[in-house]
């Protein structure tokens, strides 16, 4: 999905004293009131609370957020019903969302007082990404689409129970009832879905039909005299894609090999939608490998064409800030006051300025310092401007790991020092795993591999571009004269933290195809060297007196991710598939690997996708860049090179 700036919403009053859209010239509920409005129309069209009570799983898609009303009454009705699902999953779309600000000046109904500024204190930067907000212990989820509706309902992952059709009137904004884009509510359609909305537009209606729906005409009220229901009746249903087909267990029980970052947001994740996980490593302790480094940064990342990486790395970055909000308050050590990185190809900030504006990303997302901006922010005189990222900063990730791991309670059973030797599938279906003597470790009916480079030898070593890349950071303590240590992060040429447990902590080398564990002096040289890149100044130590730490990071050739289930590699040699989505799959067998140097970027929304590819959930990324991170793009491409 090509992304586009998000413009956001002003936010006005008509002469009744309704808020009102200038912008399209109508008014964002009727005169009878919000509440009204979202009772009648959308809970009781859609007959909730009634359906979702005894659910394990619940699904709204709402198209056009607006003032956050319809989403308010959904989640306050949750609230008071005694029968109500174990999770509701609120997915809406906004092309123009309102600034922070301007969503606390809307007035509330008294019932939803409590929710509101729930609502704002999540509010999300203004991004054109699908933003995941949480409440209520992550009971309730709202996933938040910012941009056109057309360009978002066929991104999204996720099988909908009940629609909310939303929007100022057809006539004054035709986009957001589009024919076309009605169309595709059928694709995200569960069985049995239901639709409702307050137009009783004839092309509405028609719309609606197209889409597979059995449309009637309600009683409206406030002034209106009918309003559209609607339920999905479609004639046919095609297959899902073998990589959107969620594992079909009832024992809701899966195995987790790997306890480093990807591992144990893994079984995390999984946990939080109430399945059983067996944790597996080979060490005695989590995080005994790359996650065991003292301390790392995250951060997303710019480019001017806002592509695959940027879009990506952002989603990733928003969400990690978010999971670690909850991470810092509960004692991990880290920091989210922001993150520096160096820019020494664009001349100055007016140019790395002029991207922004071309891409269209806000200040509370990125901004654009010039070398004295930046240098006020590190403590430190800087030689170069610098993108600062206000949600950037740093982590221990053995910490975050024993956290992610903490967050599972009773649903995660960690187990050490077991080494599995091999895996197989048996014939009720279930992943078992073996040691060296054949004997049994452990089955589930889904096995995730999260073991970095192991995972390809468990896998049998597929075609896939990926490589070991080894890499040395330095330490030693902070409290010699003569160091220029930062307040927050500065990468660039390396990276330099601020002082950690009383050590400066810098580097890092990066050899691929190298793996000696010993530390090299050669290599604290060259972290010297990157340090004296960042800060200018020549470091109070030398090569010979540092400490340092060596850890092996596997990196895919296209610098992403692996994430989702694995390819079934016969099933496709015979019927070469060219589209990523549609590669056979192994079933209930899943990778998380390749995490390369953004270990911690990436981590929690990685296991969010994985976990929800599993489950069935609705995967908190769009399908375009589900497809960009699945392990089926290597034979995808294969495949195309191939026809070439």
């Amino acid at each position: 999905m090509n992304s586009r700036p998000i413009v956001p919403a002003e936010l006005g009053w008509s002469p009744e004293g309704l808020p009102f859209s200038p912008r399209h010239g109508d008014v964002y509920h009727p005169l009878a009131g919000a509440a009204q409005q979202a009772l009648h129309v959308f809970l009781g069209g859609n007959q909730l609370p009634q359906r979702w009570q005894g659910r394990t799983r619940f699904v709204v898609l709402e198209t056009g957020f607006g003032l956050g009303n319809n989403f308010l009454a959904t989640w306050d009705a949750w609230r008071r019903d005694a029968q109500r699902c174990d999770t509701l999953v609120f997915i809406s779309t906004e092309l123009n969302p309102l600034r922070r600000d301007d969503l606390r000046h809307v007035p509330r109904e008294p019932a939803w007082a409590a929710l509101a500024p729930q609502l704002e204190a999540a509010w999300p930067p203004l991004t054109p990404n699908l933003h995941r907000l949480s409440f209520e212990g992550g009971q309730v989820q709202l996933l938040l689409a910012l941009g056109d509706a057309r360009d978002w309902l066929p991104e999204l992952v996720a099988e909908v129970d009940a629609f909310y059709l939303d929007g100022f009137a057809p006539a004054r904004n035709p986009d957001a009832w589009d024919s076309r884009l009605l169309k595709t509510l059928g694709r995200l359609a569960a069985p049995g879905a239901t639709a409702a909305t307050w137009s009783s537009a004839r092309a509405v209606r028609d719309g609606l039909v197209t889409a597979g729906f059995e449309v009637e005409r309600s009683p409206g009220r406030g002034g209106k005299r009918d309003i559209t229901l609607a339920r999905f009746a479609p004639a046919f249903v095609p297959r899902r894609a073998p990589a959107r087909v969620a594992v079909p267990s009832a024992e809701r029980r899966a195995i987790v090999v790997g306890a480093g970052l990807a591992g144990s947001a893994t079984a995390a994740a999984l946990a939080a939608q109430g399945w059983q996980c067996e944790l597996l490593d080979r060490h005695a302790s989590p995080a005994q490998e790359a996650s065991g480094n003292p301390a790392g940064l995250f951060h997303g990342i710019v480019n001017a064409q806002d592509g695959t990486h940027a879009r990506f790395n952002r989603a990733a970055a928003l969400e990690l800030a978010r999971v670690l909000a909850d991470a810092l308050r509960d004692g991990v050590p880290g920091s989210l006051a922001g993150l520096l990185r160096l820019e020494t190809a664009l001349p100055d900030a007016n140019a790395m300025q002029a991207v922004l504006d071309r891409v269209g990303l806000p200040a509370t997302y990125v901004q654009a310092l010039d070398a004295d901006a930046a240098g006020r922010l590190a403590g430190l005189a800087l030689r170069h401007p610098a993108w600062f990222y206000p949600q950037g900063g740093w982590v221990q990730p053995g910490a975050l790991v024993r956290w992610f791991i903490a967050q599972g309670g009773e649903r995660i059973r960690w187990r050490g020092s077991v080494q599995v030797e091999s895996i197989h599938r048996d014939g009720d279906g279930r992943w078992q795993l073996k040691d060296a003597q054949g004997a049994n470790i452990a089955s589930a009916p889904v096995l995730v591999l999260a073991n970095a480079g192991d995972a390809l030898r468990l896998l049998g070593q597929p075609a896939w571009s990926v490589e070991a890349v080894r890499g040395q950071l330095s330490l030693a303590p902070a409290d010699a004269a003569g160091w220029a240590l930062p307040c927050i992060p500065l990468a660039g040429a390396g990276y330099l933290l601020p002082p950690i447990d009383g050590m400066a902590v810098f580097g890092a080398t990066s050899t691929a195809g190298d793996m000696a564990p010993e530390l090299r002096q050669a290599d604290h040289e060259h972290n010297l060297a990157q340090y004296r890149k960042l800060t200018g100044k020549t470091a109070p130590v030398d090569a010979c007196a540092l400490q340092g730490r060596t850890a092996w990071r596997w990196v895919a050739g296209d610098r992403l991710p692996i994430v989702g289930a694995v390819p079934d590699l016969q099933a496709a040699s015979t019927r070469p598939i060219d589209q990523v989505r549609f590669v056979p799959r192994v079933p209930g067998l899943f990778v998380f690997t390749a995490l390369g140097s953004r270990g911690i970027t990436w981590s929690a929304l990685g296991a969010g996708a994985l976990a929800s590819a599993i489950t069935g959930a609705p995967a908190p990324l769009e399908s375009s860049l589900l497809d960009a991170i699945d392990p089926g793009r290597f034979i995808a491409r294969q495949v195309r090179r191939d026809a070439r």
